[in-house]
């Protein structure tokens, strides 16, 4: 028994259901089209199982923030998701009020709108609990109007805002299927993963993932790390290696003197279970040019990993039985330097274990590479996968169960 309810523990036929996803989309900055509906596919298996469920489905979603270029409303997220579903989705620019009221009492069994971005509602992004939430305007002009709350924002679940915790308090609510996936399979990697598991950080940033490797090994829910990027050359400066003029000015803006003292202290706890690259690739007169370690500091950027790293963490995780990737080794974008991300995420995705996949530009690369099939779990949460793997509660999983209690 799960201490949250999923959909199987409701009947809703003729119901109305308010769906809260995370529609928030990538959209070109000059046309504010939606570059691409991977997040809308992933909430697809709930929404098609409610349509076939007869009910009335409205669905709640954000799109950017106030003020940023990408806060716009929901009508392009409207088509998306019809062209998907190959079947009419309603949409009314308004969110609660009579214009959406009305809609959503107009609603018919199978038929699915979705109102507008609910950060258009000042109160939607105030920090406060359930309890305030639940008797904000938002949430006391729509619940008297449905039967059912179920959130599947799991990209959301480490915030505690008015659309993801509010309706728990005053509605029947549970997990969609996205939500209740990935739950599932977290706290199987986090709580009892086949081992050896092998956590591989790398990407363009650092400060965050220090806190992470030190539950991970301190928990020990990772036998070993891996790390490449920014987070490699962030503990190679921590050990006193010099990186060159133009590395340690990247570093310097992603993170503080602190940083470097916590990493001492974690490779002063557990420097045998943290691997660092032996070699680097960097750009020389426009080509791919690597160098070895002892070569450093260097005048140029460190944009991948070498051909001595990829053999040497291919030995490695030859031996997992679970690998958790989370950011690319290096500047994939750049075809010159996909190697290291190419060889070692096309080395996990043949493998024989069971593979998790976290984080946006670890999923792009996923994807360019088109290895999707082959990963066994691929997370839509960035800030929530961290908060989960760091043992942190999730607000909204929170909100969920004392729902079900």
């Amino acid at each position: 028994m799960k201490d949250y309810n999923t959909l199987d523990d409701f009947n809703f036929e003729n119901k109305t259901v308010l769906l809260r996803v995370d529609f928030n989309m990538p959209l070109d900055k000059k046309t504010l089209n939606i570059l691409d509906v991977t997040r809308i596919k992933k909430v697809l298996p709930t929404i098609e199982e409610l349509i076939e469920k007869k009910a009335k489905i409205v669905i709640l979603a954000h799109q950017g923030r106030q003020a940023s270029w990408d806060f716009i409303n929901l009508k392009k997220h409207a088509k998306a998701l019809e062209k998907l579903i190959n079947k009419e989705v309603k949409f009314v620019e308004d969110i609660f009020k009579e214009k959406a009221q009305n809609s959503i009492k107009n609603l018919q069994p199978g038929e699915v709108l979705i109102l507008d971005n609910v950060r258009k509602f000042d109160g939607e992004t105030e920090k406060k609990t359930a309890q305030e939430h639940s008797k904000s305007e938002l949430v006391k002009n729509l619940y008297p109007l449905a039967d059912i709350f179920i959130n599947d924002a799991f990209a959301a679940a480490h915030r505690a805002q008015c659309s993801l915790i509010g309706f728990t308090k005053v509605l029947p609510s549970c997990a969609g299927r996205l939500m209740e996936k990935e739950l599932t399979t977290l706290e199987t990697i986090i709580k009892n993963p086949k081992k050896p598991s092998i956590f591989l950080f790398g990407g363009a940033k650092f400060s965050d993932v220090i806190v992470t490797i030190e539950r991970l090994l301190e928990n020990k829910t990772a036998d070993k790390i891996l790390l490449t990027g920014l987070p490699a050359n962030a503990f190679l400066k921590s050990k006193g290696i010099k990186l060159g003029q133009k590395n340690e000015e990247l570093l310097s803006k992603e993170g503080s003197e602190e940083n470097y003292i916590e990493i001492k202290n974690l490779l002063n706890k557990y420097s045998e279970y943290i691997y660092l690259p032996k070699d680097f690739a960097v750009q020389k007169n426009t080509d791919r040019f690597e160098i070895k370690i002892d070569e450093l500091p260097i005048e140029y950027n460190l944009f991948d990993i070498g051909e001595k790293t990829i053999e040497s963490f291919k030995d490695i995780l030859s031996d997992a039985e679970t690998i958790f990737l989370s950011g690319p080794c290096g500047v994939f974008e750049n075809n010159a330097f996909m190697k290291g991300t190419k060889e070692i995420f096309t080395y996990v995705a043949n493998s024989n274990v069971f593979s998790i996949v976290g984080g946006g530009h670890t999923v792009a690369a996923i994807e360019k590479l088109n290895l999707q099939e082959k990963i066994s779990h691929i997370s839509t949460g960035g800030g929530s996968l961290e908060k989960f793997m760091m043992g942190e509660k999730l607000p909204v999983l929170e909100a969920l169960k004392e729902a079900k209690k």
